[in-house]
């Protein structure tokens, strides 16, 4: 059986690989996570996972599976990344108060030998509610998101700035779907539930 890796060292996907009760590694991708001139948001993800997972293998002659995975989340048509200060998630969830945000994660599943690349691509709306300043400020003081996409934690207090989630996986909204993820391993002999 092929050694398992996650190309993240998030705390976040690697909690979620957890669920899945297998044996895996993680390893830190390098990459440049740039923008390319005219990429669009679904291009840059998969681009990106694919990279991530790509970079993480030891060897062609090493039997690895690698997962890669990015995310980004749009407001208004516009790519927002992790806010990193508090001032910054203030405005991000500003701009979000009241609207539909769509976040675009890509998966990739790396086969070091054969040097196969499966990518896939999951979309997840996020209906906000219409949010007040001072409910802005408190959520953002209590859960402090600065390294999160749309500045929020959905798996925490961040559930109570949504009216409605729509998705095939909400762990996709996390940044790692685990229901495309274990269709993608089943193809390559990994049985979950075995």
């Amino acid at each position: 059986m092929p050694t398992l890796i996650l190309a993240s060292t998030s705390t976040y996907r690697k909690q979620l690989l957890d669920k899945l009760a297998l044996p895996f590694e993680t390893r830190q991708p390098h990459c440049d996570e740039t923008p390319m001139e005219g990429e669009s948001a679904e291009a840059l993800v998969v681009r990106l996972a694919q990279q991530k997972a790509q970079s993480c293998a030891t060897s062609s002659t090493a039997n690895e599976l690698i997962i890669g995975s990015d995310q980004v989340c749009m407001i208004d048509g516009h790519i927002v990344g992790k806010p990193h200060t508090r001032e910054k998630a203030i405005q991000q969830l500003s701009q979000a108060s009241g609207k539909i945000i769509t976040f675009y994660t890509g998966l990739a599943l790396y086969h070091s030998q054969t040097q196969q690349c499966d990518t896939q691509l999951d979309c997840f709306n996020v209906h906000f509610r219409a949010l007040t300043q001072s409910q802005i400020e408190y959520y953002v003081d209590t859960e402090q998101p600065f390294n999160c996409a749309g500045s929020f934690k959905s798996e925490g207090l961040g559930i109570a700035l949504f009216e409605r989630l729509e998705g095939k996986d909400p762990n996709a909204l996390i940044g790692l779907p685990l229901i495309t993820l274990i269709d993608m391993l089943e193809q390559q002999g990994i049985q979950v539930l075995a």
